[in-house]
């Protein structure tokens, strides 16, 4: 029994997961060995993308305030990579001490060397990899990790120092969230971009895709630039789904084209509710990447058995293992058939063979059995045991959400997302909104054969079918609009379900329940309205 999910989740891997790694090398060909900081870490968001697309500008606005080692400008400026982490004090913590901090989910990054480590110039603005701390609202919920600039053309050419696309890797495995950030002004892939997108290779569900600064080409521009990246990305990511694309311009800054200025917010909200579900579903998350990491950890000790088991006891150890390595794919298959496994979770095989090249076969363990079986029963019983707990954490504790910065609610002001339109429309108006058409509206009412000043079902419905929206949305419209509920619509209650309709049409949503502003003035309580509408339609 466990007190927390995190708590199971840690315990699971050391007991069961673990010993089966440190047996078969797991840790030297695939993912360095998880610590507690893996498990107690808070939501992480990676930003990938090419020099000057907005990373360093989107983390800015999202929390509406300069953080440490910021540097914005149209070339590569962003030379490192930046853990930009909650903390009472404002600074600066550089690599080689952040990758011994016990707290920080950091510390296997040390085998990447003093490369990756150390600064190349004076300042800790300019190192490789940093921690930036601050106070701040929205840091306290996920911490988000700046990155280089992916260059382009000849400057691609350029080494690092250090492997790119081995540290987007480890990065893709820990994060929660992969943004790819796009700039609409000047798309391109580079082959860099193209490597370090298929770093992420089984990370699909965590990729989303953020075409930046799309307020500076106008709308026929925007929809060529649209396709062209879907197109690229399809050659890039392979796989027939299509990636989730939000469209924006995510800066502080006055719109320079202002046409999709509604389409923007909208995909901002998208966007906004994607990010602030994050810690919400940390833990399920989590408890994903382990099913992921278990079941790679398997098949890795089948194939390594599989290796000891076939090396000759004395002479041609070396032929053999070269025969092997050749002939790795065809074993790939022969373990397939034999345990029942997909092929979708077996490693690379190129870069298997590239890795088996300098070990010797022979001092490979052979298989042991208790270990996948200790394994093949966490995953079968004790991870449905997580699932249970994660739901019961969800309904015990409070929905767990961004806040601050960009994300403070703004809903209840005129600028809020979608105020004053569709069914919100003449909310704070002193007149009944449905007053302004209702003049068109009386002359259908009136060829409908009213009697006693209401006509009946069957003649509503057939004027109202002519929307030809379908019955279940017409039949919503008729309870909210049937205010006095008799079975009859009277003028005011057929004006409100054309404008429902209306509203409809428009795109968007109906509510459960009629708003106040909506209710006709014959039918309120308030005797004060029904003064001011009269007072009004005379």
């Amino acid at each position: 029994m466990f007190q927390t999910v995190t708590e199971g989740l840690q315990s699971l891997y050391v007991k069961k997961l673990l010993p089966l790694e440190e047996t078969y090398l797991f840790h030297d060909f695939h993912s360095p060995a998880l610590e507690e900081a893996d498990f107690q870490s808070k939501p992480m968001v990676l930003l990938v993308g090419q020099y000057s697309t907005g990373k360093t500008t989107f983390i800015r606005y999202l929390l509406e305030q300069d953080f440490p080692g910021m540097r914005i400008g149209p070339e590569p400026t962003t030379d490192g990579f930046i853990a930009v982490m909650y903390n009472e004090n404002e600074g600066i913590v550089p690599g080689n001490a952040l990758v011994v901090d016990p707290k920080k989910p950091f510390r296997k990054l040390n085998a990447f060397g003093n490369a990756f480590l150390n600064s190349v110039s004076f300042c800790f603005a300019a190192d490789r990899f940093i921690c930036s701390q601050m106070p701040n609202q929205v840091l306290q919920s996920i911490s988000i990790i700046d990155t280089p600039g992916i260059l382009s053309g000849e400057k691609q050419r350029i080494s690092r120092g250090y492997d790119f696309s081995e540290v987007l890797r480890w990065f893709g495995e820990r994060v929660d969230r992969i943004i790819l950030l796009f700039d609409a002004h000047k798309l391109d892939i580079s082959d860099e971009f193209s490597e370090a997108i298929k770093a992420f290779r089984g990370q699909d569900d965590k990729i989303r895709v953020v075409l930046n600064k799309a307020d500076q080409v106008d709308t026929q521009q925007l929809m060529r630039v649209y396709g062209a990246l879907m197109w690229s990305l399809g050659k890039v990511i392979n796989t027939p789904e299509v990636v989730r694309v939000y469209l924006g311009s995510f800066w502080a800054k006055p719109l320079q084209n202002a046409d999709n200025r509604r389409l923007f917010e909208a995909e901002t909200q998208d966007l906004f509710r994607d990010i602030q579900s994050l810690p919400r579903n940390a833990a399920l998350r989590k408890l994903n990447d382990l099913i992921k990491r278990a079941r790679l950890a398997k098949v890795h000790a089948y194939i390594i058995s599989y290796l000891k088991k076939e090396m000759p006891s004395l002479f041609g150890k070396e032929k053999k293992k070269e025969e092997l390595i050749a002939h790795l794919p065809e074993i790939y298959q022969i373990l397939q058939r034999e345990h029942h496994i997909s092929p979708g979770d077996f490693p690379n095989v190129i870069k298997m063979q590239e890795q088996l090249l300098h070990y010797d076969f022979s001092k490979f363990p052979s298989l042991k059995v208790k270990l996948i079986e200790s394994v093949d029963r966490m995953l079968s019983t004790k991870i449905s045991g997580l699932m249970n707990m994660i739901r019961e954490e969800e309904s015990k504790q409070p929905t767990q959400m961004v806040m601050g910065g960009a994300f403070e609610d703004s809903s209840d002001g005129p600028f809020g997302h979608g105020y004053g339109e569709g069914i919100s429309a003449g909310a704070d108006t002193e007149d009944w909104i449905v007053s302004r058409d209702k003049h068109r509206y009386d002359e259908i009412f009136y060829t409908l054969m009213p009697i006693n000043g209401k006509v009946t079902g069957i003649n509503a419905k057939k004027e109202m079918m002519n929307s030809r929206l379908p019955n279940t949305v017409l039949g919503k419209i008729w309870k909210l609009a049937d205010c006095d509920k008799d079975g009859m619509l009277d003028d005011e209650e057929f004006a409100l379900a054309q404008h429902l309709i209306k509203v409809k049409l428009e795109g968007f949503e109906l509510p459960a329940e009629l708003p106040n502003h909506l209710v006709p003035p014959s039918h309120r309580k308030n005797p004060t309205a029904d003064i001011l509408y009269n007072h009004q339609e005379d």
